[in-house]
């Protein structure tokens, strides 16, 4: 799955990505229960769990574990989000794909470029550049 919002221009801004066994949510919106910003795709055949918040409120009552559960995956999800505003102030392009690779091993060959270059912050153009001279500078002579 992945999470993204669209601007005025109508370009996509990728910021998560959820592959198998991860979750995804638009906290802002559960939180403050006001309307979403964030647009949910499933890329390919994917279990979802709708889960409302007065539901969730609900089920802490019932089963007291529940909240704790949900406290660290809300925890997860802000140290995440941070390390990713941080990274996209500091770190270069091509920093930031090779941090897309460690955290999304399984997503490398499945996701269209387009959807890759949009989380890292680049054109498709740059990110096929940036991989081409990768691949040049890392042959073994």
């Amino acid at each position: 799955m992945r999470g993204y919002t669209v601007d005025q221009q109508g370009f996509e801004h990728v910021l998560q990505f959820a592959p198998e066994n991860w979750w995804i949510a638009d906290m802002y919106s559960l939180l403050s229960q006001k309307p979403g910003q964030l647009n949910i795709d499933a890329l390919e055949d994917t279990e979802v769990l709708l889960l409302p918040k007065s539901e969730q409120e609900k089920l802490y009552l019932e089963n007291p574990k529940f909240e704790r559960f949900f406290r660290i995956i809300t925890e997860n999800s802000l140290v995440s989000n941070r390390q990713r505003v941080i990274d996209g102030l500091s770190l270069s392009a091509e920093e930031r794909y090779h941090g897309f690779c460690k955290r999304y091993p399984s997503l490398i060959e499945r996701l269209p470029q387009k959807q890759v270059a949009s989380y890292i912050g680049v054109t498709p153009e740059f990110l096929s550049k940036l991989k081409a001279d990768w691949v040049k500078n890392n042959r073994i002579s």
